[in-house]
């Protein structure tokens, strides 16, 4: 009986889903979450610990955990997995140098425990850049392709004017009920 009734809650009920967004220092993390916020550019400060927002999109309600990205954090990003449905990795399209250090905190990521019913989004933030990588080089690098026991995408975005960004937020409301 409680089965039915939890089945029945999650179609009529107003169900949360927990969101990490991760990335290094500088992608675009906290300027995405207040584009999905406030649809609207807001000067940010590095983060230092994580900003929490609600967004809902088309009665799904998502709370969105903005993790700072510095080196010194990334060991702590763990303590905020527990009981996630979606990772959003931002990827800055323009630093080549660090593509490296993404793709090992990507594969950490997705070998811990609390994160394996995950499904992943990548947002290759930046596109409007010159000389920037497009979504397939970084999904080529990434070896996305590899990934088997994670629903994942990969998004062509601008944090500053939100293009692409409504496009990941459909991919994720798309995926909810689909384990």
């Amino acid at each position: 009986m409680g089965l039915i009734f939890a089945k029945l809650w999650s179609l009529f009920g107003s169900q949360e889903h927990k969101v990490i967004i991760v990335g290094l220092d500088n992608a675009g993390k906290t300027t995405i979450l207040y584009q999905f916020l406030m649809n609207e550019v807001v000067h940010t400060s590095p983060t230092i610990g994580s900003n929490v927002e609600e967004i809902v999109v088309k009665n799904t309600h998502f709370l969105m955990w903005d993790i700072g990205g510095q080196e010194s954090l990334r060991s702590s990003w763990n303590t905020y997995y527990s009981n996630t449905e979606f990772i959003i990795l931002v990827v800055d399209s323009i630093d080549r140098e660090r593509l490296s250090i993404t793709k090992e905190e990507l594969y950490r990521m997705l070998a811990h425990e609390d994160l394996r019913k995950a499904a992943v989004l990548i947002f290759a933030n930046k596109q409007d850049m010159k000389g920037c990588m497009t979504a397939a080089e970084i999904s080529a690098y990434l070896t996305l392709s590899s990934i088997r026991d994670h629903p994942w995408h990969i998004q062509s975005c601008c944090a500053l004017t939100g293009e692409g960004l409504c496009q990941g937020l459909e991919w994720m409301t798309s995926r909810i009920g689909v384990r």
